[in-house]
This record gives structure tokens, C-alpha cells and sequence, in this order.
């Protein structure tokens, strides 16, 4: 376990994000589960480019990493002669420049726009630069160690809901993509309730899906699973129909890259077939985020962006590492995400609670944000 006073206390191998005051290093996970290396990161440049190139990613992660980056560059700048203002714009510009790599990730605006506000109240008030500099990076510290609780608790009310809803003494879970400590500051949110559902000793088996083209699920998620000892297996993206027409999927828990005002849900490419699946073979399916990842703003999922991926993730094997292996020539389509309606969505995990529909099709989320306003994780 390795921890600081700046940092969260955490186990190395599954460490995304190595952190204390003026040093940040993450784990360069395209090479994951093989090799585990961590990149140093300088400043604001060094970490939009491993977002952008999925040394990183998870939106979460995205978020804190972001953060970080930004306090780290702002903690060693030693020759920094200008004013409280001018620290600001500084700051302020750089936070562009990070949401910029990653536009369907709503946890990174959703960062940016609170650091924002610390940013100008400090510089409302500061009497030299370096005040500006150190509300910021406190701020960001703070951050680090608020999504590891908040993951906690969408683990704790995600385990207790599912289990709830079935009759089953056991249940398995079927999750697709990565969305655990590689893919947060920690713990993880839809692997967060499989972590919680095993420690309770309810957890039949986890099921992951590889996630192609980038293969997050075979790379980081089964990595992650046998990691932690918990019985799981892998699957094929294609093998998720046949598998819930077996009988062996008691429900799908999936992650969230932004969750627009109505519930619809953009997350990784492939999320969107393994809930019509559910929805056909009657298996409840659950997206678990924290609230940072809801977009009141967009009215439904048409309004999010959705970002494609270079060609070279399937033309070549390893997510466009690795050899050519399809024909010169095709032209590609390959969108990162793909948006589940609400319609397909059973219930949407948060770590406030979980929210459930008011009909058959409708999530009220803005009455659930409200009325858990002021509510701290438990």
C-alpha cells in the first residue's frame, strides 16, 4: 500500500494515478496486463496528450488526472512574476486546454467548471500569485480523495439495490468496458457494486465482456478482477446474447461517460447492444456513475457528443497497436461511445442513491439531485 499526506492510500498494482504535492505519474495502461510502467507527468501538455492517447482513461480518472496535472505544473512554477489575475488566466486557460481531450467525458468539464470557481473566488481575494496557485491545488487534492469515497458509495448502494431486486442468495453480474481503479482515483463505480456484492459474499461470478476494439474489458477489467481473486470470466462482445439466454446473467451493470437530464447514457462503444440483450432476455440492467457524470444541461442523449477513434483501432490488432490485420483499403467507423435511452435503463446507481424511474420510461434526476443535496456519501 503506498500513501502521503497529498495523496490516497492505495494498492500499487491497481494504481491508476500516483500522486503527492508536485509530482504526478500514471499508469500507462495500453500495456496493461503485461507490463505495468508509469508515465511522469510535467504539466498540463504531458497529460492531455496520455488522455488523449489512452494512457488514461475512464472518465473519473480522466477528471482527477486532469487536476492533477494542472496543480502539479502550478506547484513548480518557481519564476511565476505575475498577479493574482494573471495566475488566474493562467489557470483558467490551461483547464480549456484539458477539456479539450476527451469531449464526451462530462466528469472533466464537470471538474474544470468547480475549479474554476475556486480559481476566480482566490483571485478575488489574494494579495500575490502564489495564493491563487495553492487554492487551486488544494482544491484539485481534494478531488482525488472525494472520488474514491463517492466510489465507495455507489459500490455500497449498488450492491444492496441489485441484491434487493432479485431472490437469488447469489447473483452474477455481467459488466462491460473498465470501470474500476484503472479507470478511477479508486475502487471503481459498476466494478465498485461487483467489488461490493463479492465482499458481502453474494457474487456468483462477474462476467466482462473484452470491449473491442480497444479491448479495455480483456486488458484492464479481467486484470482487475483476477487481481482481487474474484471468480469471473471473460467473454467475446458477440457472446453476451447466448450468454443471458443461457440463464447465467442476473444483471448487467455498465458504467457512464455523461448521462443526459432524461437518463439516456453515453458510455463505451457496445453498451447500447448489451442492453437490448437485457432488455429481451427480462435481465435488469443498471448504469452506476457518480452525479459529476450527469449532464442537466443536454435535455437527452441525441445532444452528446460522441467522439470517434482513430481508424487504426481496427485496422490493426492490440486497439491500432499491434499488426495490420484487416483489408488496405476499408474505410472505418469506429464512435468510442454509443448511447443506451432511458427506456432500457433499470435503475442508475449514484453515491447518493439509486435512481429509479417515475414511469415506464422517465427518470426524474433533477428531483433526485435536489432532494440529495447536501447529502454526503455514506
Amino acid at each position: 500500500m503506498a500513501s502521503d499526506s497529498n495523496g490516497i492510500e492505495s494498492d500499487n498494482t491497481l494504481q491508476s494515478i500516483r500522486y503527492k504535492r508536485g509530482s504526478l505519474q500514471l499508469l500507462d495502461q495500453r500495456k496493461l496486463p503485461l507490463e505495468t510502467s508509469y508515465l511522469d507527468i510535467l504539466d498540463a501538455t504531458d497529460c492531455w496528450n496520455a488522455i488523449r492517447d489512452m494512457v488514461v482513461r475512464g472518465a473519473p480518472a480522466i477528471a482527477i488526472a486532469a487536476a492533477l496535472a494542472l496543480a502539479v505544473e502550478a506547484f513548480n512554477l518557481k519564476d511565476f512574476n505575475g498577479s493574482p489575475d494573471e495566475a488566474a488566466s493562467f489557470l483558467l486557460i490551461k483547464l480549456e486546454y484539458l477539456v479539450s481531450s476527451r469531449p464526451t467525458a462530462v466528469n472533466l468539464s464537470d471538474a474544470a467548471t468547480k475549479l474554476k470557481q475556486v480559481i476566480l473566488k482566490a483571485a478575488a481575494t489574494a494579495s500575490e500569485a502564489t495564493k491563487v496557485f495553492q487554492a487551486y491545488i488544494e482544491a484539485a487534492e481534494i478531488m482525488l480523495k472525494d472520488d474514491v469515497a463517492s466510489n465507495k458509495a455507489i459500490g455500497s448502494f449498488g450492491a444492496r439495490f441489485v441484491l434487493n431486486q432479485k431472490s437469488n442468495l447469489k447473483l452474477s453480474v455481467l459488466t462491460h468496458c473498465n470501470t474500476g481503479s484503472l479507470a478511477t482515483a479508486g475502487y471503481g463505480t459498476a466494478l465498485g457494486v461487483i467489488r461490493a456484492l463479492h465482499t458481502e459474499g453474494v457474487l456468483e461470478r462477474a462476467y466482462c465482456t473484452e470491449t473491442r476494439p480497444f479491448n479495455q474489458g480483456s486488458r484492464l477489467t479481467a486484470f482487475e478482477l483476477v487481481h482481487d481473486d474474484i471468480p469471473a470470466t471473460l467473454i467475446a462482445d458477440s457472446a453476451a446474447a447466448a450468454l443471458m439466454k443461457a440463464g447465467r446473467v442476473d444483471a448487467v451493470v455498465v458504467g457512464a461517460d455523461r448521462v443526459a437530464s432524461n437518463g439516456d447514457t453515453a458510455n463505451k462503444i457496445g453498451t447500447y447492444s448489451v442492453a437490448l440483450c437485457a432488455r429481451h432476455h427480462n435481465v435488469p440492467f443498471y448504469v452506476a456513475a457518480p452525479l459529476t457524470s450527469i449532464d442537466l444541461s443536454l435535455s437527452s442523449g441525441q445532444e452528446i457528443i460522441i467522439e470517434e477513434r482513430s481508424p487504426k483501432e481496427l485496422l490493426h490488432s492490440r486497439g491500432g497497436l499491434g499488426e495490420q490485420v484487416a483489408a488496405s483499403g476499408i474505410s472505418v467507423w469506429n464512435p468510442a461511445f454509443d448511447v443506451t435511452p432511458a427506456s432500457l435503463i433499470s435503475g442508475i446507481i449514484t453515491e447518493k442513491g439509486v435512481i429509479t424511474k417515475t414511469s415506464a420510461d422517465a427518470f426524474d434526476i433533477r428531483d433526485f439531485i435536489h432532494k440529495t443535496a447536501g447529502q454526503t456519501c455514506v
